[in-house]
């Protein structure tokens, strides 16, 4: 057995431990797009494949029998790669997901389907709009220039955003609530446009949306080819031929 993981997440990064802990041969991939990632206790790759045949062959060149799908729920590209190469080289393949965030009676959502109807979804007259959806897809809302838009990246972006009026700030999650109700005080925040990606480290912002009945425009996940999928890192060990159950 020899595993890839393709990796970026905070459940990758578990696996990644427990793996190492349990000396499979496992190699982890980040994508690339930041710029300090953090180090990890297998052996690691980074940057892209080249696409679905970049990756197939890469899977033949390393002989990697089992692979983890454990990126961003809104990598589709890469998970879509996931599959095709998958299916083209015979290797198993497993989803790591973390489940989406569910919608209270508390919450003002705006359920849309991608990046476009989120910036249609936005209001015409001037608002001040948290934007917590990484520096690549920002385009569609340079169609509302009126809006004052926070961003808040990972990185310090390297060329010019498409926005007009945009007030940035680089800091790395998890976040935490109180934080999150102070930037959005502070900054006079009335919306919040976010992509539901499940998990606590980001899930503050959503919080303090409810607790201060502000709207949310919630992009929905895109849609993905059907492929084995699991929340759970014990079922990814089993998957790689392992007894999970590892302990503290």
């Amino acid at each position: 057995m020899r595993a890839l993981i393709l990796g970026g997440t905070g459940e990758a990064n578990r696996l990644a431990d427990a793996a190492a802990r349990l000396r499979l041969d496992a190699i982890y991939s980040y994508a690339g797009r930041t710029e300090s990632p953090a180090p990890q206790s297998l052996p690691t790759r980074i940057g892209g494949f080249g696409g679905t045949d970049g990756l197939a062959d890469y899977i033949r060149t390393e002989r990697i029998t089992h692979l983890v799908d454990a990126t961003h729920p809104f990598a589709a590209e890469i998970r879509r790669n996931a599959v095709a190469a998958c299916a083209a080289t015979g290797a198993a393949l497993i989803a790591l997901e973390r489940p989406p965030w569910r919608r209270s009676p508390a919450d003002n959502w705006i359920e849309v389907e991608d990046v476009a109807a989120a910036a249609a979804a936005l209001p015409d007259q001037h608002a001040r709009v948290f934007l917590a959806i990484g520096r690549q897809h920002l385009a569609p809302f340079a169609a509302k220039p009126q809006h004052a838009y926070t961003l808040r990246l990972a990185d310090a972006p390297d060329e010019a955003l498409p926005l007009r009026e945009a007030s940035i700030i680089v800091s790395r999650g998890p976040f935490a609530l109180a934080g999150d109700l102070d930037l959005i005080r502070s900054r006079g925040i009335e919306w919040i446009v976010a992509r539901n990606a499940g998990g606590s480290g980001a899930f503050a912002k959503i919080e303090a949306a409810r607790q201060l009945c502000l709207p949310v425009v919630m992009i929905g996940r895109p849609a993905l080819p059907e492929r084995r999928a699991t929340e759970s890192i014990d079922d990814v060990l089993a998957f790689l031929g392992h007894d999970a159950c590892l302990g503290a």
